[in-house]
This record gives structure tokens, sequence and C-alpha cells, in this order.
């Protein structure tokens, strides 16, 4: 374990690895630029933090993250562009609407056949 000289949480770094030491945990820094971390409606990011990474006997791996956290804004998916002409040919073959097409082709990733399938009902 190479811990910064900054102490973490008030805690000297060597002094915390002889404590972890003798816990029977183990712990390294891991040289992170960036953490981020997304949740259903927002996305929390940290620069330059001190990311450490906790490993004990039968337990779960944890990890600790310090740094100021940012509030920035989910990134939405792309959504596939999707040609006139495909939507065309998967309204004919599948007989529906144009309309109905295009969300079946959004919905398949732009893969024509899988939308056909999918509006067939195969």
């Amino acid at each position: 374990m190479k811990l910064r000289e900054r102490p973490l949480m008030g805690v000297n770094p060597r002094e915390l690895k002889r404590m972890l030491k003798r816990m029977g945990i183990e712990a390294e820094e891991l040289e992170a630029t960036r953490v981020t971390i997304e949740a259903k409606d927002k996305q929390l990011v940290v620069e330059e933090p001190q990311v450490i990474i906790v490993r004990g006997r039968n337990q779960p791996t944890m990890i600790y993250v310090v740094g100021e956290p940012k509030d920035v804004k989910p990134q939405q998916p792309a959504q596939p562009q999707v040609s006139e002409e495909d939507v065309k040919l998967v309204a004919e073959q599948a007989g529906v609407d144009l309309e109905t097409a295009r969300n079946a082709l959004i919905a398949a990733n732009g893969d024509i056949a899988e939308a056909i399938l999918k509006l067939k009902g195969s």
C-alpha cells in the first residue's frame, strides 16, 4: 500500500496502514484522475480524488473516494439516426405506419431486420 502523505479522515497514512495490517486488511491507493458516480437522476464527479481500495478477509471490497463531488447533468444516450428510406422499408415490410416503423427502428438501434421481426411479432 502506498498512501499519499496527506491524512485520510484525520489519520496518518502510515499509522492507518499498520492498523489495517494488524486487522488482516489490505489497502491500496489507486491513482485515479476522476471518479464518476451515476445515479438514477443525477451524476456526481470527483476530479483528482484520493481513491483507496480496501480488501479484508471474508469481507466485501470497499472503495473510499475522498474529494469534493460536483453535480453534473447525466448524459442522455444518443438515439440512433435512422434514414427515411429505412423507415419506409420497415413500414412496408411490417405493414405499419411510418411513425410506428420509426419508433421500432430506434428501439432496435437501427437494426432493420430486428425492427421488422418485432413489429410482425416473430
